[in-house]
């Protein structure tokens, strides 16, 4: 294992929280997405989780965490919110509620402590990568602990990219 990794404030609280993380770096591409990190790592996009900032007509922030290969329903979020509607944050908004830039967000170590709703079919899977909390670098660690560290919702809110 490389030992030569930014020590993020998400890298803080894994370590804080004693969640064992395997660090993977990449070149990060604007606008790349988690393809090409999923590409980069030789993993199945589907393992790359999205963390997404969204808001609700109010302005209440929220996390999202989803598969890299698919998309939120925003209005099937919105319903098992009970709200009317939840949108995407901009990336100056996103910043603000999570102290991390766009691309480098990370569900770890956010500056306000945020409602988090994951995917339900995450735990299914082994292995995870998450972002470490910097751009171009994600962590590898086990689904399960995303359960241990945060009070979580699960959803089935993911559709296919149009």
């Amino acid at each position: 294992m490389r030992e030569n990794y930014p020590i993020t404030t998400a890298v803080r609280e894994l370590r804080e929280k004693k969640v064992e993380f395997a660090p993977h770096l990449y070149d990060y591409v604007e606008h790349g997405g988690t393809r090409v990190s999923a590409q980069s790592l030789g993993v199945p996009e589907h393992a790359v989780i999205k963390t997404i900032v969204m808001e609700t007509e109010d302005r209440t922030p929220l996390l999202v965490l989803m598969h890299g290969d698919l998309e939120v329903s925003a209005k099937n979020l919105a319903r098992l919110v009970g709200v009317k509607h939840v949108e995407l944050c901009t990336a100056d908004v996103a910043q603000r509620h999570t102290g991390y830039q766009f691309g480098g967000t990370s569900p770890f170590g956010t500056r306000k402590k945020l409602p988090v709703f994951a995917e339900k079919t995450i735990f299914d899977l082994p292995k995870i990568y998450v972002n470490g909390g910097k751009r171009g670098f994600l962590v590898e660690i086990d689904p399960k602990e995303l359960k241990r560290v945060f009070d979580i919702t699960e959803v089935e809110v993911g559709i296919r990219e149009s």
